[in-house]
């Protein structure tokens, strides 16, 4: 369905499902379906013309946007020009929230209601609003909302209006995600990618954690058991870094308890944010992550953007259309860990998937923590856009959802490091020594991410500092074969195909250039600063 340029008219008197005027602070429509069953949403999303059944059973919608629109993301503030991020003014704002609530005014559409999080005194009630021509959208978000106890009492703290329809003239690609913090509302013109409804109630709720007191991690979390008793890990990356299949991948029985997004709080309380996973389907094997594989080939799964034939075979190897393929499901259909039982953090991981000299795995002291956390190092993928594919990145935090200066990221890490212990690591889920078309260079296979992610939960992994950046390199990592040690030491690698020059010189590049990151940040703690020279 190709976007409206809409312009205001008369409103029809039509039935209704239900009013808007009883859900407060949305828009009328035309008919509204409030929280349909998963069924029923199934049935409208196979009425999609861009929707097809697969071989599973399950609906893979084609949608015409193919990732989040960070371009087009706009943050309302009283003076635009003082802060960090793309924003506008209040009255552009509610230009766009005219200009949207007219257009709902004629269209159908659905509530699902739901918590981010599901801990009792910890949750926000959210609710998405979306056109029912986009009932997929729905559909998927379902799947992540905690369910309702108690629809008569629920009044949403969040809400995110959704019309992937609508077309925003004037805003790059026609597009505009405009969030309203002030109000916990964000709206959403001229997107079908599931990701803004996602990323939409989880933006609003990074800022309702941060005035909280802790601080929102792009993370997922994993319950390890070990014979000291079970450790709580975390793993920060940006999306496609592999954050989700380090986070399924198991280790001692491991349980997955979250996907995206926690909260950390002071004294290292984690708080989980979603009931299902929204995970990257592109190289997703049986073998290798067989967790996901099983979950996203179910019949109640959404497939987004899957490359499926006409007899419904589903390749996940197929890049033809994008890298970017994705798949909702929800967590009641794994094995995955209670989290209202979560306790504090025992480690984090902050993944950077890179082709040059990051070691398989660097044990950080808090300082250096908060550097590598801030820095937030990593090679792009088509998860982030067209525009971040393939580049060197630095995302403060790897969490491109934090609607304010991002300083405040790096204070607030290490302030709560200095109340919790908490062991950080950097950990490489690309490559040593370059890209696939160097010789010599190796690559960090998820046997290797899995070794790595044993020995930290086991502490059987055994270190020394490394001379160049000052954090801990590995000496041994049991079950990392001596044959690829070099990739838990890049400079021996470098010396054994004979770079050791271009590793030295790369080691000065870095450091400079990573000092005068962080110096772009003027609230940034100077030691954290320093940690990174």
């Amino acid at each position: 369905m190709s976007p409206v340029r809409f312009r205001s008219r008369q409103r029809r008197k039509e039935s209704v499902v239900r009013m808007a005027t009883e859900l407060k602070h949305l828009p009328d429509a035309k008919s509204i379906r409030v929280n349909p069953s998963a069924e029923e949403l199934q049935v409208l999303a196979s009425r999609m013309p861009n929707a097809r059944r697969s071989k599973f059973g399950n609906y893979n919608v084609q949608t015409q946007v193919l990732s989040r629109s960070k371009a087009s993301t706009f943050i309302i503030l009283d003076d635009p020009e003082a802060s960090s991020q793309q924003a506008i003014t209040r009255e552009e704002g509610e230009r766009i929230a005219n200009l949207q609530d007219e257009y709902i005014a004629e269209q159908a559409m659905i509530v699902i209601d739901g918590y981010i999080g599901d801990d009792p005194d910890f949750r926000t009630p959210a609710r998405l609003y979306v056109e029912e021509s986009n009932a997929n959208i729905a559909g998927m978000q379902q799947q992540l909302y905690f369910d309702v106890d108690d629809p008569d009492s629920f009044e949403p703290e969040l809400t995110v209006i959704y019309t992937p329809n609508l077309a925003a003239e004037g805003y790059p690609n026609d597009r505009a995600i405009i969030v309203d913090l002030e109000q916990g509302i964000t709206r959403v013109l001229n997107s079908d990618y599931f990701g803004e409804s996602k990323k939409g109630g989880l933006r609003m709720w990074n800022k309702l954690v941060f005035d909280r007191g802790g601080l929102p991690l792009h993370a997922g979390c994993k319950v390890i058991p070990t014979d000291s008793g079970e450790k709580v890990g975390l793993i920060v990356g940006l999306s496609g870094t592999g954050k989700t299949t380090t986070t399924f991948t198991r280790q001692n029985g491991s349980s997955p308890v979250q996907d995206d997004f926690v909260a950390i709080m002071p004294g290292g309380k984690v708080y989980a944010t979603e009931a299902g996973c929204f995970a990257k389907t592109y190289g997703l094997s049986e073998e290798d992550e067989p967790t996901i594989h099983g979950a996203v080939i179910r019949p109640e799964a959404y497939l987004e953007n899957v490359s499926q034939d006409d007899e419904g075979n589903v390749d996940f190897f197929d890049e033809s259309y994008t890298q970017n393929g994705r798949a909702t499901f929800s967590f009641s259909t794994i094995d995955a860990f209670d989290a209202t039982k979560l306790k504090s953090a025992d480690f984090l991981l902050i993944l950077n998937r890179n082709e040059g000299i990051i070691p398989g795995v660097a044990k950080l002291n808090a300082e250096q923590a908060a550097a590598y956390f801030m820095l937030g190092e990593t090679q792009g993928t088509s998860a982030g856009g067209a525009e971040e594919a393939g580049k060197f990145l630095r995302v403060p935090g790897t969490n491109p959802f934090f609607p304010d200066d991002h300083d405040h990221q790096g204070n607030r890490f290490l302030e709560l490091m200095g109340e919790h212990q908490l062991d950080v690591y950097i950990m490489n889920t690309g490559r040593v020594g370059g890209a696939d078309s160097v010789e010599g260079s190796k690559k960090v296979k998820i046997k290797h991410s899995s070794a790595i992610v044993k020995g930290i939960a086991e502490g059987t992994i055994e270190w020394q500092v490394d001379p160049d950046f000052g954090y801990q390199v590995a000496t041994n990592v049991p079950g990392i074969d001596a044959e690829d040690g070099d990739i838990l030491r890049p400079r021996e690698l470098y010396e054994a195909l004979g770079r050791s020059e271009e590793y030295d010189r790369t080691v000065a590049r870095l450091k400079e250039e990573r000092v005068e990151f962080l110096k772009k940040f003027p609230a940034l703690s100077e030691e954290i600063v320093n940690a990174a020279a």
